[in-house]
Formats: C-alpha cells, structure tokens, sequence
C-alpha cells in the first residue's frame, strides 16, 4: 500500500479522472478529501467507505478552498497530498467567437483553482516539512488545440505554476509535478464538437483515448515515496501523441 496512512485532497473528485485518483488511493491506502462543485461527490466519497470524505466547495473561491484545505488537516492532523483535477474545456469555439465570460471561467477553473488550492496546501506542508502536489495539466498546454484556446492557455499556465512552485519549495521537503494527458475518457470529452474530439484523436499513434485508471497510476506514483527525485517536471499521457 503505497500511501498507507497518507491524508490526501484531490479536487473534481465526483467523477472521471478525479474520482478514479480518489479511488486509487483508498486502495494504496490513504485517507482521501473529494472535493467538488457538484454535490453528488458526497455520494461518490461514502461509496469509497470510511477513508473517503466528500466536500462540496468551488475551487475558483478562495473562502472554499480555505475551508477544505482546513477541514481535512483538521480532521487528520495533516495533509501530505493534493491533486489538482478540476477543470472544464470552455467548449469548442474558434477564439473570436470565445466571449470574456467564456474565458475568464475556463481560466479560473483550470487556472486560477490550481494557484488557490496550491498555496493553501503548500502554507500546510511547509509546517510538516513533506507534501506532494500533482497538477493535472494536458498536452494542448504544450502544443495548443485548436477551437480549445481558453483551455490550452489555462493548461500553459499550470505547466509554468507547476515548474515555478517546485523550485519554490524543492528543499522543503515538498515535490511539485504535473502530469499531461491527451484525450481521456470522461465527461469532458461531451463538452467539445464530434469535430475536435475526431481531431484529437487522430493526432494520438497509439489511435485510442486514455483510461481515468491510466492517469490515477501515474499520480499514485507521483504521490509516493518512490517518487524521490522528481519535480517541476510534467510527465505525459498521450499514447505518443506529445512531441516534447
């Protein structure tokens, strides 16, 4: 069990990838926070059983963020993981037809949560002197997707957080990286055009979406003492889609 006795916080945990990162780590034996938005994460945290915890809170409200980062310390004396998850795709637009409402949301939730959650997480771990982040970041923040631009520049953005913050605390004890999926499937994919989704699809060698369990491997990994030497770096998911 590779996160036994670990305390961990893992946001847009109510379905997809979030919920099966969630999922993974109850079984390697962590205690783990769901948080979302939707309020069915309650349901999703009691079927994972007495380890999981189901909080209803916006990633993109500091007062939140603060509340549920407060919450699971002071429910198990720490906090030694977050995973950043949350995120939305804003939709298939061509840029000149995103609205600003359109682009200030997909920036807060894929963006602004992941700075908010951070650092509230981070002022915990600097007092343990130990922690892990892992911010789910995405190919289209290396390469740029087409009709995703909002979603590109928010994932950009957490591929700079990420390697930023790691630097920051890299000899407190704290490691700091993010993982980059191409297309997995999940309810995003619903949010974008057939048209993107074909797209997409075609650029991955392997010709498949990937599996939520595939990505909650990885991050279990990040999360654990096996993972010792690695930070500020960005691990890819692409079924050799990424370039660089």
């Amino acid at each position: 069990m590779k996160l036994h006795g670990r305390a961990a916080l893992v946001t847009g945990a109510a379905r997809g990838i979030g919920l099966a990162i969630a999922s993974r780590f109850v079984a390697e034996g962590a205690r783990v926070a769901l948080v979302d938005i939707d309020e069915s994460v309650e349901g999703a945290a009691k079927r994972l059983g007495e380890g999981a915890l189901g909080l209803v809170a916006d990633v993109t409200a500091t007062a939140d963020v603060e509340r549920a980062v407060t919450t699971v310390h002071a429910r198990w004396g720490r906090l030694d993981v977050v995973v950043n998850n949350a995120g939305i795709t804003g939709g298939s637009k061509l840029t000149w037809e995103v609205t600003d409402a359109e682009w200030q949301r997909v920036l807060a939730v894929d963006l602004t949560s992941v700075f908010l959650v951070s650092r509230a997480a981070v002022r915990v771990m600097l007092g343990q002197g130990s922690g892990r982040i892992i911010n789910i970041a995405s190919v289209a923040g290396k390469e740029g997707n087409a009709t995703l631009v909002p979603y590109s520049t928010a994932k950009a953005g957490v591929i700079g957080f990420t390697k930023g913050l790691a630097k920051e605390v890299a000899t407190r004890g704290i490691l700091v990286n993010a993982v980059a999926p191409a297309m997995i499937g999940t309810d995003m994919v619903r949010q974008m055009s057939q048209e993107t989704v074909d797209m997409l699809l075609a650029k991955v060698p392997m010709g498949r979406v990937g599996r939520p369990e595939e990505v909650a491997a990885l991050v279990t990994w990040l999360a654990s003492d096996e993972c010792s030497f690695s930070t500020g770096a960005v691990y890819d998911l692409s079924g050799g889609r990424a370039t660089y």
